[in-house]
């Protein structure tokens, strides 16, 4: 019996965000990885320098950074599948070489490639899912990249705590974690060139009787005359005609055209913001947060694998609810109760750090970040990368989500980078930080015995006031708030 055709959608968008579970897993497992005593022992006495550390976890995100910059020349002239594919043999080199780290420098390098290879997956595979989705399902196909972030985080959590508890001492406890990495990279490499290509994509190449088959063979059981896949195509070739009018879509015109300028900012404040939410401080030091709040380490451990359902349980939800309630109500609560959670972590953290013996206050700090990470993870996080995917045109999509995709990475590794020293020297008023400037902006006053805070609403504001609504439309449907 013939796949539906939405079944089949979501088998090749769910089988392209492989590189979301890689991604999810190297963010999940390097907290787990690094107390390890044999780890630390490999990589010298240079660990001891705060700063190296932040270079380790952080260095992963320049590669990042650096992978998405030949993402658009490469999915414009290769297409995407075969971009995905070159981005999971690097990410492979980067595992392989972090699994066999002898020194230092090995590990940095191994972080780098691997990092490198997941910059151009994840760019790509948000993309690639947009524009194979039918409108209906496009919010919960694109947001499954930030759920299978969070099934990889699961895995590497689990991995890490079973490690630890088992292989302590040992070379295993890291190595196997770090090698495990790589599974994932091996059926997108080996298979992802059996998916559709995106028919936009082929369009765009003049290979319009491939472009209209792929969209039958996505939406209508392979009928070409369907009425939605002959609208479809229509939509596709009035843009492409129109994009030929006026030239290959250049780098330039990104920032000197208006309308494109206005969806580039968009996109781009949207996921540089998102780090501002102190996301990628909880993920990658969350062993030296909670360590702040006196726990052990296998109970801070058991922690963060608790953390990854939790955040599991919020991405699920996401791609759930998604098409339902649209894009900007989510993204206005989720930075709301965010900002919210960690207002009271920094009042927990000043008040009733390890060194007081209050037990419950400690354990409230704990259910603080996990109230964070399910808001991060239902409301925010998928959404960073479903919604610029949504509001670019065919001719300027692949290099303004590369740009989009910068704002993620460069803000990512200046948080990665600065959090081990900030911590060391500033430790709770370092919470402050993502309490002021994350996505609900709070300006807050707090001393060591109360807290007087005020609630700006910046950037909630912000998104209800110039994000427009892109549920249920085609993409080359944008609204006429971005034109």
């Amino acid at each position: 019996m013939p796949l539906s055709p939405k079944v089949y959608t979501w088998l090749c968008g769910l089988f392209a965000s492989l590189g979301s579970i890689i991604f999810g897993y190297d963010l999940g497992v390097i907290a787990g990885v690094t107390p390890a005593s044999d780890f630390q022992r490999i990589m010298g006495p240079k660990w001891a320098n705060a700063n190296l550390q932040g270079l380790v976890v952080s260095i992963l995100v320049l590669g990042c950074f650096f992978g998405m910059i030949p993402v658009a020349y490469a999915a414009d002239l290769l297409g995407r599948r075969v971009t995905i594919q070159i981005g999971a043999g690097i990410y492979i080199l980067g595992g392989a070489l972090q699994t066999g780290a002898q020194n230092m420098s090995m590990m940095l390098a191994g972080r780098f490639f691997a990092g490198f290879g997941i910059g151009i997956m994840s760019d790509l595979a948000p993309l690639y899912q947009a524009e194979i989705a039918h409108p209906s399902i496009r919010g919960r196909l694109t947001t499954l990249q930030q759920f299978m972030l969070g099934i990889g985080a699961f895995v590497a959590s689990w991995i890490t705590f079973g490690c630890s508890a088992g292989l302590s001492g040992q070379a295993a406890e890291w190595r196997v974690p770090l090698g495990i990495q790589i599974i994932p990279a091996l059926p997108l490499i080996s298979f992802i060139l059996l998916l559709p290509e995106s028919p936009r994509w082929l369009a765009e190449k003049g290979r319009m009787d491939e472009a209209q088959a792929t969209l039958a063979r996505l939406h209508a059981h392979g009928d070409i005359n369907d009425p939605f896949v002959v609208a479809q195509m229509n939509d596709i070739q009035a843009d492409i005609s129109k994009s030929k009018e006026i030239g290959e879509a250049s780098w330039s015109e990104l920032f000197t055209v208006p309308s494109n300028f206005r969806r580039l900012s968009l996109g781009y404040i949207l996921q540089f913001s998102v780090q501002m939410t102190g996301v990628s401080a909880i993920q990658y030091y969350s062993t030296t947060i909670f360590k702040t709040m006196g726990f052990s380490s296998t109970r801070i451990l058991l922690f963060q694998s608790i953390n990854s359902i939790i955040a599991l349980i919020g991405e699920a939800a996401c791609v759930i609810w998604i098409d339902a309630t649209g894009r900007r109500i989510p993204m206005i609560v989720g930075n709301f109760v965010s900002g919210m959670s960690f207002v009271v972590g920094a009042i927990l953290m000043a008040r009733w750090p390890g060194t007081v013996n209050n037990n419950a206050a400690h354990y409230i700090f704990i259910l603080t970040t996990w109230v964070f990470n399910f808001f991060f993870s239902a409301c925010i996080g998928p959404l960073s990368w479903a919604y610029p995917a949504e509001i670019y045109s065919t001719r300027t999509r692949a290099k303004a989500t590369a740009i989009t995709s910068s704002g993620s990475w460069i803000s990512n590794f200046f948080i990665a980078q600065v959090t081990s020293p900030a911590f060391l020297h500033i430790g709770w008023k370092y919470y402050l930080v993502f309490a002021i400037c994350g996505h609900t902006k709070f300006v807050v006053i707090l001393d060591a015995f109360c807290a007087d805070l005020t609630l700006a609403f910046r950037s909630a504001l912000f998104i209800w006031a110039f994000y427009p609504e892109t549920t249920g439309r085609r993409l080359e449907g944008r609204p006429s708030a971005l034109r």
